[in-house]
C-alpha cells in the first residue's frame, strides 16, 4: 500500500521577521535604546514607542525615534547603540520557546524558508551562528542587503533568488512594518502578537490572519490548505 500523500501546502515559501518573532529581543532591544538615550543626554521615551520602531533599519528607527536630530545626532546614536549592544546586550536575547521545533517541522512539510530583517548581516549572521538555525534557511535578506521596511526591496529580492510567486509566499511578522513591506510586495502576510503590536492592530493594518504565537503557526497553515 502505498503511503498517504502529503496534505497540500497553501504556500511554498515562509518568510519570517526575526527580532519579535523568532527571537525573543525585544525587551533587550528596548533596555538598550533606552541605555543608548541616557548616555547620550537625549529625551527618554516610552517603551511603546520604542517596541513599535523595531524592525526598521537602524537609520530609520533612529530618526523615528529622535527625529529632526541632523546626521551628527544620528551617527552618535548609532555609534553609541552598537556599542552598548555588543558589550552589554546582545547575549541576552534567546529564541522563542516554539521556533527551533516550528522550522524543523516546517522544512520537513516541504515548506522553503527564509528571513527579511532590519537587522545588519553581521549582526544576523551572528544571531544564526549562536542559534543553530542558519541550516534551516534556504535565504536571507537583512538591512544591509536591500532598503529598509516597509520596502518590498528584501521580499523581492528572495522572490527573485528562490523562484516563488508573491501569492505563493507568506511574510510572517510581529510588527506594521513586516505587513505593510508585504502589501507592498504583493505578498500575503501573518501578524503574529509577540512583538510591540496586538492581534487587533496587526489584522488592522492588512495582516491576512494573526496568531498569537509561533506554535499556533502550523494550525494557521493547515486552516488555509
Amino acid at each position: 500500500m502505498s503511503a498517504p500523500a502529503p496534505p497540500p501546502r497553501p504556500f511554498d515559501l515562509l518568510v519570517f521577521d526575526w527580532d519579535g518573532t523568532l527571537m525573543d529581543s525585544l525587551g533587550s532591544i528596548v533596555a538598550c535604546t533606552r541605555a543608548t538615550l541616557a548616555e547620550l543626554g537625549l529625551p527618554p521615551l516610552e517603551e511603546a514607542a520604542i517596541r513599535q520602531s523595531i524592525g526598521l533599519g537602524i537609520d530609520d528607527m533612529v530618526e523615528r525615534l529622535s527625529p529632526g536630530g541632523g546626521a551628527e545626532r544620528a551617527a552618535a546614536v548609532k555609534r553609541c547603540y552598537r556599542d552598548l549592544w555588543l558589550s552589554t546586550y546582545r547575549e541576552r536575547p534567546v529564541l522563542f520557546a516554539h521556533a527551533e521545533p516550528l522550522l524543523a517541522e516546517l522544512e520537513a512539510a516541504g515548506y522553503l524558508l527564509a528571513v527579511a530583517t532590519g537587522k545588519s548581516r553581521r549582526g544576523l549572521d551572528r544571531d544564526l551562528a549562536a542559534t543553530g538555525l542558519a541550516p534551516r534557511f534556504h535565504a536571507t535578506r537583512t538591512v544591509d542587503e536591500a532598503p529598509s521596511k516597509p520596502h518590498p526591496g528584501m521580499l523581492l529580492s528572495l522572490l527573485d533568488e528562490l523562484g516563488v510567486a508573491p501569492r505563493r509566499t507568506l511574510m510572517i511578522g510581529d510588527s506594521v512594518w513586516d505587513l505593510q513591506m508585504a502589501a507592498n510586495a504583493g505578498v500575503p502576510a501573518v501578524g503574529i502578537a509577540t512583538g510591540g503590536y496586538r492581534s487587533g492592530e496587526l489584522l488592522a493594518h492588512g495582516a491576512t490572519g494573526c496568531v498569537e504565537c509561533l506554535e499556533d503557526l502550523v494550525a494557521w497553515l493547515a486552516r488555509r490548505a
